[in-house]
């Protein structure tokens, strides 16, 4: 059974900056795609930023330029490199991986809250 365990969310002041870390243990693949998700009070969770095994990468229009998606395949981490953050940004951040090549996220974090003060 795999588990994504997220961490680094915390307050920080507009402006700021905070990196966000999801770890992988138990049974580990090499995910073919990770992601962070991210759910505001009284909103749909949404997609911030995908990766896939390719290389390439995704993010939502409204963190492009701020946001920086990595992956660590040895240490299975990954990242989430948060900056120019604006209190539009406070939510809790999920991280999630799929094994296969399906549209279905397999594996789902606990959850981190980042909340940026104005």
């Amino acid at each position: 059974q795999v588990q994504l365990v997220e961490s680094g969310g915390g307050l920080v002041q507009a402006g700021g900056s905070l990196r966000l870390s999801c770890a992988a243990s138990g049974r580990t693949f090499s995910f073919n795609r990770v992601g962070w998700f991210r759910q505001a009070p009284g909103k749909e969770r949404e997609s911030v930023a995908t990766r896939w095994r390719s290389g390439s990468t995704y993010y939502t229009d409204s963190v492009k330029g701020r946001f920086t998606i990595s992956r660590d395949n040895a240490k299975n981490t990954v990242d989430l490199q948060m900056s120019s953050l604006t209190p539009e940004d406070t939510a809790i951040y999920y991280c999630a991986a799929t094994v296969g090549m399906g549209a279905t996220w397999d594996y789902w974090g606990q959850g981190t809250q980042v909340t940026v003060a104005s």
